[in-house]
């Protein structure tokens, strides 16, 4: 599968109404952008209807679940819904696979646990691909692609042996490359990256702030950050000014630039830009503001 260098990850998709979602993804495609990444959470919009919502209201762009959860529906059921939007949508769409949180999965009924194992058994349910019907027989099919959403080193291994590779989320530059390292040379890395277009440092911190503190209370996230070299004190108070700007690329265009380029250069096939606004949770003005920049030095 090739990968344009520049997409979108827009969180609003995964809560906001088909009627908004339809036209800020047609919107967004009209700027440019390679591929259109959504998530899955705990009482959001299902991953694979909502992935045909936005599937229908674009012609081109690719659309990305960022993630779906593999908690949330069995494994012969997710590569059946990735192959009927495939072939319903000219190939447009891409399976983003994760494990999720503990949060997200117990109340369904789950017990998160032992999550490499578990996400390496579902991708094996999904190529056994059974086939039990009166309407019609089986037959061969080849797997369906998917990307993994992985952090630390055990579940890139695996996004390496059974996927296509890996989905990164909050992460700086430093984890491209050591992403990269473990992925090897072939395999797609596309690594999110939020962005804040503000020339105040202070305003940009105090939006960062607000879009990463579910995430410092968040375990899986938290051990990357400690992998990555940060300490407990770090993400006391909000987070640390180190680590905020880290994590968030903020400044004008050319610093938006610049952030993305290292993620290029460390290794990433692509990197997803979400956008953090204070007025549209589509980020649309930031989007289309940094559009002449970012796609034309990624053409």
């Amino acid at each position: 599968m090739r990968l344009g260098k520049i997409a979108v990850w827009i969180g609003a998709f995964g809560v906001a109404p088909a009627a908004d979602a339809r036209t800020a993804a047609h919107e967004i495609e009209k700027l440019g952008y390679d591929t259109l990444w959504y998530p899955e959470g705990l009482g959001t919009r299902e991953s694979f209807t909502n992935a045909a919502v936005l599937l229908g209201a674009t012609d081109g762009i690719r659309v990305a679940s960022g993630i779906a959860n593999i908690w949330a529906r069995d494994a012969v059921a997710a590569a059946n819904a990735a192959r009927v939007l495939a072939d319903a949508f000219d190939d447009r769409y891409l399976l983003g696979l994760g494990v999720s949180h503990e949060r997200q999965v117990d109340p369904r009924g789950h017990r998160y646990a032992r999550p490499v194992a578990r996400m390496s058994a579902y991708l094996d349910a999904m190529d056994d691909d059974p086939f039990v019907s009166p309407d019609g027989t089986g037959r061969t099919r080849p797997p369906v692609p998917r990307v993994l959403a992985a952090l630390r080193p055990p579940m890139l291994r695996l996004a390496a042996e059974k996927a296509l590779g890996a989905h990164t989320y909050l992460v700086p530059v430093e984890h491209t490359r050591r992403a990269r390292e473990i992925l090897g040379p072939g395999a797609v890395l596309v690594a999110e990256q939020k962005v804040v277009l503000a020339s105040d440092p202070a305003e940009a911190r105090v939006r960062a702030r607000a879009a990463i503190a579910w995430y410092l209370d968040t375990p899986n996230y938290l051990d990357n950050l400690r992998w990555l070299g940060f300490s407990d004190a770090d993400f006391e108070d909000g987070g640390s000014d180190a680590l905020v700007d880290a994590l968030i690329a903020a400044g004008d265009e050319e610093a938006i630039r610049a952030r993305v380029r290292e993620h290029l250069d460390a290794g990433a096939t692509q990197v997803a830009i979400q956008p953090l606004e204070a007025d549209d949770p589509f980020g649309r003005e930031t989007l289309r503001r940094l559009a002449p920049t970012l796609l034309t030095d990624a053409g």
